[in-house]
């Protein structure tokens, strides 16, 4: 039971956003020698805490599909160009799916080592912590962008309006979200509900299932 605080610590919103922020702003002062994956990790290095580390990590994750799928969406991309981007997005949708999988896995494990065995009469939350830090991750990319095209000097004022309205609604669905993690993770510790590690069990990826990969 002593190593609860410290693990609620870990888990409060405010830590996880701060480190997800951090990787996103990271990003966007090193992106242009960021070239491939392999680059990604060695410019954004990750927390040393392991849950703090995981959630930094899904951020890194989605950090790099992001920018990988605006490539995609490049008109004047060649067809070689997009088939290469579209497979790499795929190895980086597999990260992530491993990294919200790990980070729920990790917990279950921390809290069983605190004492705080889930109980399973306890009703069970239709989401994860993991899969909730994952829509942190994505959220706080989409402020972070949304309000840089808010700060640019070519737009009008209508299209300021827009965006410091599309900036706000961000900000409250970050509230929003970042309360339901706090809340989950609160009745966890509490056990007052419950939650398991779901396995998403992706199939294109693996050539047991996919039969194009076995050609």
């Amino acid at each position: 039971m002593k190593r609860t605080p410290r693990l609620l610590q870990d888990l409060a919103s405010a830590r996880v956003l701060r480190a997800q922020y951090a990787v996103v702003d990271a990003w966007h002062k090193k992106e242009r020698g960021i070239a491939d994956w392999e680059g990604a990790c060695r410019a954004l290095p990750l927390p040393k805490s392991p849950l703090a580390s995981l959630a930094a990590a899904v951020a890194r994750i989605n950090a790099y599909q992001w920018h990988e799928e605006d490539k995609a969406r490049d008109t004047k991309a060649s067809d070689a160009v997009i088939a290469r981007v579209k497979r790499e997005i795929d190895r980086s949708n597999q990260r992530r799916v491993d990294a919200v999988e790990a980070f729920d896995s990790l917990l279950e494990g921390k809290l069983a080592a605190a004492g705080l065995t889930q109980d399973p009469a306890r009703p069970l939350s239709s989401e994860t912590p993991g899969s909730l830090v994952d829509r942190l991750s994505i959220l706080v990319l989409k402020h972070r962008h949304m309000s840089e095209q808010r700060s640019r000097r070519d737009i009008t004022p209508e299209q300021k309006a827009k965006f410091s309205s599309r900036v706000q609604t961000l900000a409250e669905q970050l509230s929003d979200l970042a309360g339901c993690l706090d809340a989950l993770v609160a009745d966890v510790a509490g056990r007052r509900r419950r939650f398991k590690t779901y396995f998403q069990l992706k199939m294109y990826n693996d050539p047991e299932t996919n039969p194009f990969l076995r050609k």
